[in-house]
Parts: structure tokens; sequence; C-alpha cells
């Protein structure tokens, strides 16, 4: 047997490895954009919404509850849920300040929903503890007759 003979198992055998291989990407897969690694970066717990009365229930229930508005610092002045922290949605440094929360059990909101929506998309890569979503902000929050501080 000739040493062409001999190598040509070895040689299929690679090929076979080298297509199931995890770093071979075919024409169609280099083409498709990649979604994140799921495994390099902890996912966000699905923000579970909640009612103005609901929201005021788990601020009774737990002192860990913290309370993030991202309205910018006016609105926030105006008034907000006591004991409430402003983390404008607006500022550069928002994910930064949001990474400070991580492990812990959140209430976010805005006005009315639209920019914690948006916050939400924001914050993905971020694992809290339990995260919570005002429905329709804090104008829902003042309709229901809920307590503001200002």
């Amino acid at each position: 047997m000739n040493a062409q003979a001999k190598l040509l198992p070895w040689i299929g055998l690679v090929l076979v490895l080298v297509s199931r291989s995890p770093w071979t990407v075919s024409g169609a897969e280099a083409a498709a954009p990649k979604a994140e690694a799921s495994v390099t970066s902890p996912k966000m717990n699905a923000p579970t919404p909640v009612t103005p009365a609901e929201a005021e229930a788990l601020l009774a229930a737990s002192r860990a509850l913290v309370v993030i508005d991202v309205r910018t610092q006016e609105e926030f002045a105006e008034g907000h849920i006591p004991g409430a922290q402003n983390v404008n949605f607006q500022s550069p440094t928002f994910l930064e300040k949001m990474k400070a929360f991580a492990g812990k059990t959140v209430l976010i909101h805005c006005a009315s929903g639209g920019r914690s929506g948006r916050a939400l998309e924001v914050l993905r890569g971020v694992a809290f503890e339990k995260l919570y979503h005002l429905n329709e902000g804090f104008q829902a929050w003042q309709a229901a007759g809920k307590p503001v501080t200002r």
C-alpha cells in the first residue's frame, strides 16, 4: 500500500471534522447577520409589566425594590414616585449608570411607557434580579391617584 492510499482515510476524516466545526462558515451563513452570543453576555430577565396598583403593592412589600424614573431631570423635579431615582434615558451615560443596579429588583418607568420601553431594549445585556415595567408610566401612576413626591 502506497503513502497516498494510507492517507486517504485520514484526509476524509479531517474533511468531515472541519465541515462540522463551529468555525466553518458556509456562504449563506457568512451573508446572514449573527445574533449576539448569549454565552458571553448575561440575559436580562424578561420585564414584567405592572399596573400602578401592582407597582404600589411591590413598593409596600419590598424595601429592596429600586424604582428608576428614566424621564429628564426637569420632568422628575415636577413630581415622581416616592423613593424613585432619576436616570435620564437620554443621557449618554444611561447604560453605565444602569449597570450599577445589576442583580437588583428594579421597577422602571417614564412618563407614558415609550422611553422606558426603549430603555428596556438598551438594557438587554444587564442582568437584573427581577425587572418590572410600569404600564403607561408616571401618567398612569398619577391618574390612579398614587402618591407623588416633588
